[in-house]
């Protein structure tokens, strides 16, 4: 620990929590971090190390797994379920045996570190954890777009936040119930991407957009013209880029009027021809739309919510995604609190 390192010009995750409950380990990480030119936030156990991430949102923890009240295990799992972008959760722990790194990292673990740790490969691995989290950073640039049709209708609040989380509830839900293609990066890129759904909606009068009543036959065809100019841009990019980001946004974004009987629009696709991505953003947009006041309407009550979607199972959604709503109707009202109308 007393070899010379130059320290890191941190720029993006200048704040590293640490939960350890050796207290002596602790210390010695500690030093080390702030060597690095870190801020050091540090618990522990696991509950303690929960509080302090869910009102400070590092962008880095680094955690032990054997802790009392809470360990490591549970400890991802609980930040993976509440953080609002992106945390690179580095397990530093003296269990070597695979069982326990397959465990941590299936739980969303980015990296794994066996104790004791060399502090050159400490420092290189948080320098590639900061270059991740600046990639990360860049989806906030869509967050922003997505905001430019929020700014068009006031009314929508928290719309895109709200349907952000909704569906990574619902994804992280599925992956937990066979659906193995949700793994934590294609969930992580659902959460990111499910803001753009609406974009299209950039193109459409503000006269139909934020008209108070119901939408004639004309306006309403016009209205549903979003999905195809959102989704006929990002096709355009998908097609000269090629990139994997870009296909699920477009699917998102072109399909999530879809409906799983097949009434939908724009193509009336059916069932599994819808892809997943698409599917859960529908009933997340939807339920949405029905717990908050609008211009047209009233915000439902939550039973009404509640017994709309369970309705629609098999009709306009697909049964697996309604089930995962019924599991976790209450942490979507949470959500709802969480982030409430303006």
């Amino acid at each position: 620990m007393n070899e010379k390192i130059t320290p890191s010009k941190s720029s993006f995750a200048t704040t590293i929590l640490i939960a350890e409950d050796s207290r002596v380990q602790r210390k010695i990480l500690d030093n080390h971090l702030q060597t690095l030119g870190y801020n050091v936030l540090s618990a522990s156990d696991g509950v303690e190390a929960l509080e302090i991430f869910r009102a400070i949102q590092p962008r880095v923890v680094i955690t032990d797994l054997e802790m009392p009240n809470m360990d490591g295990f549970e400890l991802i799992r609980q930040i993976r379920k509440h953080e609002i972008q992106y945390t690179h959760i580095t397990v530093l722990s003296s269990l070597a045996e695979k069982e326990n790194i397959i465990r941590a990292i299936s739980l969303g673990a980015s990296d794994y570190l066996v104790k004791p740790f060399h502090p050159d490969e400490m420092r290189v691995r948080l320098e590639a954890s900061e270059r991740l989290i600046r990639i990360q950073s860049q989806e906030r640039i869509i967050l922003l777009m997505a905001k430019l049709t929020d700014y068009r209708s006031p009314e929508t609040g928290f719309h895109i936040e709200r349907v952000q989380h909704y569906t990574r509830l619902l994804a992280q839900d599925l992956a937990e119930h066979g659906h193995s293609d949700l793994n934590n990066s294609i969930i992580t890129t659902l959460f990111s991407l499910s803001s753009l759904h609406d974009i299209g909606k950039v193109a459409i009068p503000d006269e139909i957009l934020n008209k108070p009543g119901k939408l004639t036959t004309e306006e309403f065809e016009l209205m549903k013209e979003h999905v195809v100019i959102g989704g006929t841009i990002l096709d355009e990019a998908y097609q000269e880029i090629g990139s994997e980001f870009l296909r699920i946004a477009r699917d998102i974004v072109l399909y999530h009027h879809e409906r799983f009987d097949g009434f939908g629009y724009p193509y009336g696709l059916k069932g599994n021809d819808i892809p997943i991505s698409a599917r859960i953003v529908a009933l997340a947009d939807v339920f949405d739309a029905l717990s908050s006041e609008r211009c047209y309407k009233p915000a439902f009550p939550r039973e009404q919510c509640y017994q709309i979607i369970l309705e629609e199972r098999g009709l306009h959604f697909d049964p697996e995604i309604v089930d995962a709503f019924l599991r976790n109707e209450e942490e979507f009202w949470l959500i709802r609190k969480q982030f409430p109308d303006s």
